[in-house]
């Protein structure tokens, strides 16, 4: 049963969802990967969500017999584990957008738990500026492919700009979002953007 991290509301998977999936998939090369540690925040998620039959059913997806926390695996891997985690939760959640803000947020959890997580917030200083201008660095402790930057248009306003970046706007949105709320930052707004197949914008706020 699905807990209230979830509106309560069913609403449709995108239509659009198994094409995007597709495209992105023939997009990614050997080489490109994402850590453990995100397979199994992901997969952890989803048997708290949605319970182990369909955690299981997302591990035969990634086509992996396992996950390790500190191991990197193929980024197609991860891929197909993030959307069959999104098309487990998205009935219960209000939908597929509504279940990959839910998995960012979880890899935002995980993100910030780990040892590089815990060395940003140390060198941030939990403060959401700063927090903010080593997102990159956090990204790549994760992922070794990809570019992200961070721009800014005011005190308490910034763009990420994400190149080469496989996952799901929404995704990111919730990632960032929880990001912002880890720290002291209140009325948090997260707008990403799709700007090409594989590039994205992020406009975040706060007070």
């Amino acid at each position: 049963m699905m807990t209230s991290a979830c509106a309560v509301d069913v609403g449709p998977v995108r239509v659009d969802a198994s094409e995007e999936l597709a495209q992105r998939l023939a997009l990614s090369i050997p080489g490109d990967t994402v850590r453990g540690s995100l397979f199994l925040g992901t997969l952890d998620a989803v048997r708290t969500w949605a319970g182990e039959a369909a955690m299981l059913r997302c591990v035969d997806a990634g086509g992996e017999p396992r996950f390790k926390e500190f191991f990197n695996y193929p980024l197609g891997a991860f891929i197909r584990v993030n959307a069959a985690a999104a098309w487990e939760l998205a009935p219960g959640c209000g939908g597929w957008d509504a279940a990959q803000r839910l998995l960012g947020q979880r890899a935002a959890t995980d993100l910030l738990a780990s040892a590089a997580g815990k060395a940003l917030l140390l060198l941030s200083r939990c403060e959401t500026r700063r927090l903010v201008g080593n997102l990159p660095s956090a990204y790549r402790a994760a992922m070794n492919h990809g570019e992200r930057s961070v721009s800014w248009e005011g005190f308490c306003r910034g763009r990420v700009t994400m190149r080469r970046d496989f996952m799901p706007c929404a995704f990111h949105e919730g990632l960032l979002r929880a990001v912002l709320e880890s720290t002291k930052a209140r009325e948090v707004e997260v707008v990403g953007s799709r700007v090409d197949v594989l590039d994205s914008e992020y406009v975040l706020s706060w007070q």
